[in-house]
């Protein structure tokens, strides 16, 4: 999806014509608040903003969504850009500045590589929800394993850092490696520091 925020229509409509001419799906408004107020789906996407626009100006918008943490690539077009706006845009993470009028491939490019970026995202957010649920599904005792496993303990040391046997050490390991579905402990660490899990000695 291309989101698309400019208070021209005909640039709107033109830029709406293009987006599904190349099978892109774009969804139009006249100005930032406009785009704030949207239930916008949860899927790829990335945001052509004008720099110049009615109430919040665009570089402004770029701060508040940062602010709300929200991670939409954005492609940003004026008609007067200058270099230090260019810069200040591009340092907070634009992917693209473009002065108009710009070739309309310079912008499918641009529109391109914003929509990989926020496919990564999405893969990862959907990685670490999943990582999440299964760490959830562990018992307290299971989640304790978990951190000392990671840490890089033997079951023997887990065992009396937990006042019980190697045997249920064991027992334990095992139904965190299967509920993790980790195929090894490489994998079982990359999921502690993908969750944050502090994996020093309990």
């Amino acid at each position: 999806m291309v989101l698309v925020v400019d208070d021209d229509p005909s640039v709107r409509t033109a830029l709406s014509n293009l987006f599904r001419s190349v099978g892109l799906r774009p969804e139009l408004f006249a100005s930032a608040s406009e785009l704030l107020e949207s239930k916008l789906p949860d899927v790829p996407s990335c945001l052509v903003l004008d720099i110049r626009l009615p109430g919040v100006s665009g570089l402004d918008f770029q701060a508040e969504l940062a602010r709300a943490n929200i991670n939409t690539p954005i492609i940003f077009m004026t008609g007067h850009g200058d270099i230090p706006m260019t810069v200040k845009a591009m340092k907070a993470g634009a992917v693209e500045f473009l002065t108009k009028p710009f070739r309309e491939q310079d912008l499918l490019d641009a529109v391109r590589l914003g929509i990989e970026r926020s496919n990564e995202v999405h893969q990862k957010d959907r990685n670490l929800a999943q990582i999440r649920t299964c760490y959830e599904a562990l018992t307290p005792r299971e989640q304790q394993v978990f951190g000392l496993v990671t840490s890089g303990l033997m079951n023997k040391q887990i065992a009396g850092e937990m006042a019980v046997s190697e045997i249920t050490v064991k027992v334990h390991r095992g139904n965190v490696m299967r509920k993790m579905n980790a195929r090894s402990l490489a994998d079982l660490v990359r999921m502690a520091d993908t969750l944050g899990v502090n994996r020093k000695k309990q």
